[in-house]
């Protein structure tokens, strides 16, 4: 069910903007280098009617970044998805990038950005930065769930009604990337175990709380069993194991 592809497949417009911001940001950070990971889950395809699938991965690290991942997904020709978390190195003080966009058809149901919280207080160097985003032209922003309080308070979360919410959604990751990216040049590395045990069980809250949204596992359990289902989730999107 896999095969490998030279160029990205998502032809969704929405979708392959975001990505050419989400690279350009990371093309600017210092020893990006590629991950290597099992090829079968780079691309994943399947071709077989009313069960059509496509999901396209890129692995990278950097310098202050432990994972660089971006997931762009279609499945049976409808629902749209892109997923991408920047996991630091826990030996640095920089929070994790995380940004998901879910559109069925032509509806966005979700679109949701953070820079969030890798210690404690750690949001203080960059939340005055975030708080003073205008966010005004969004007409139903949504609630954060249960489980979601490993984000910050400047999380943001919406569904996007129209092109202007759109474009302002992609303003808005824009503006959250080159803070992120400000904060890793300036960063550099704690030797303070300590610090970096906070670090990583941050790390490991993020991931595990993550775990909890069941609608990732809903999804892929129509098209995979669940064997390999929790083998992606743990290994490819959220893998605490490693810290």
């Amino acid at each position: 069910m896999s095969e490998s592809l030279t160029k990205t497949k998502i032809i969704d417009p929405l979708i392959l903007t975001l990505v050419q911001n989400i690279r350009g940001h990371r093309s600017k950070l210092k020893n990006l280098k590629s991950i290597k990971i099992d090829p079968n889950l780079i691309n994943i395809i399947s071709n077989e009617e009313g069960k059509e699938l496509y999901i396209e991965n890129e692995f990278h690290k950097a310098k202050g970044f432990r994972k660089l991942h971006i997931e762009m997904a279609e499945f049976s020709k409808r629902l749209k998805i892109l997923h991408c978390v920047f996991f630091p190195d826990p030996k640095y003080d920089i929070p994790i990038f995380g940004m998901d966009l879910v559109k069925v058809n032509e509806v966005v149901s979700a679109a949701i950005v953070d820079l969030s919280p890798s210690s404690m207080n750690q949001n203080i160097k960059y939340d005055k930065l975030l708080f003073n985003i205008d966010k005004s032209v969004f007409e139903t922003e949504r609630e954060i769930p249960g489980w979601g309080d490993i984000f910050s308070e400047n999380v943001f979360f919406a569904s996007l009604k129209n092109e202007n919410e759109k474009n302002a959604f992609c303003k808005i990751v824009d503006h959250y990337l080159l803070i992120l990216i400000k904060l890793s040049e300036s960063a550099s590395p704690d030797y303070d175990q300590e610090i970096i045990e906070e670090r990583i069980n941050y790390q490991k809250n993020y991931c595990i709380q993550q775990m909890k949204n069941e609608k990732t596992s809903l999804v892929l359990l129509k098209y995979f069993d669940k064997k390999w289902v929790d083998n992606y989730i743990k290994k490819v999107l959220f893998d605490y194991q490693c810290l």
